[in-house]
């Protein structure tokens, strides 16, 4: 397999298992990140003979969502901004399209794209101790880059809004509960093995009709993304060029209340 410097791709038969590795960075999606995960997904579906992948992390933190200083170089220069966009909507493009069922492992907080990436999965193995959130909207974003997508797929249209614009967070019983984890474990010791067992068995069974399966209800979030994604990643355009967006990430590393003009 290839080699990436924020991830780690690994083989077993016709198991794609992918791991961040970037634990000090808490496994936050900056543009190597988003980037590398992007192409591995698309190197898989091109790929006849996997049938399965899986996403991990290393550390106590599934991720910590967004770069701060990636936005804030988005929010100076319509470049960069630009640039953000299409790597946020090729990663989305590259979920929504993927032939083969998806696995993910949350052993810990999945915050912003985290959170947006376990939903729209397959399956969602988490903790008792994980939390889930879309914290787009705190950091004066509107959640672009699949959080008003996936979500509402995943846990019903008002519960998705209640999150979505309180950007709360979510501990695992309560996303079990909603719809958005799959599969409630105890401790973070137990995802890895729990994801690796539910890839193990889709992988065993009849390929063709797991990917018939997987690719006709891939069909019903394409119908959806044609009528929502556009639309979110122009607003996450605006907002990424808001003073809202500098106050949000100044008053968050000052740890007091920010001051918005919606501006």
């Amino acid at each position: 397999m290839d080699t990436y410097s924020a991830l780690r791709v690994d083989r077993r038969e016709e198991i794609v298992d992918i791991t961040m590795t970037r634990p000090d960075l808490m496994n936050r999606f900056d543009s190597t990140l988003e980037t590398e995960l992007a192409c591995v997904l698309e190197d898989v579906a091109a790929d006849d003979s996997a049938r399965v992948v899986t996403l991990l992390s290393e550390g106590k933190v599934f991720s910590a969502g967004g770069d701060f200083d990636l936005m804030l170089a988005c929010n100076d220069d319509i470049g960069p901004r630009h640039v953000a966009l299409q790597r946020a909507r090729r990663l989305m493009s590259a979920i929504v399209d993927l032939p083969v069922p998806f696995v993910v492992g949350v052993q810990g907080a999945a915050i912003g794209l985290g959170a947006t990436i376990a939903a729209g999965s397959d399956v969602v193995v988490a903790s008792r101790n994980a939390k889930i959130a879309d914290t787009h909207v705190a950091v004066g974003l509107a959640a672009g880059d699949g959080g008003a997508l996936f979500l509402p797929q995943a846990m019903g249209m008002l519960r998705a809004r209640r999150y979505l614009l309180t950007g709360d967070s979510m501990d695992a019983k309560t996303a079990f509960d909603f719809g958005l984890v799959t599969d409630l474990v105890d401790t973070p010791d137990d995802v890895a093995p729990t994801v690796r067992g539910i890839a193990d068995r889709i992988a065993a069974l009849p390929p063709l009709g797991v990917r018939g399966t997987k690719v006709a209800l891939n069909q019903v979030t394409r119908q959806r993304a044609g009528e929502v994604a556009e639309t979110a990643l122009m607003w996450e355009g605006v907002t990424l060029a808001s003073a809202d967006l500098v106050e949000a990430i100044s008053a968050f590393k000052e740890k007091r209340s920010g001051k918005y003009e919606g501006r």
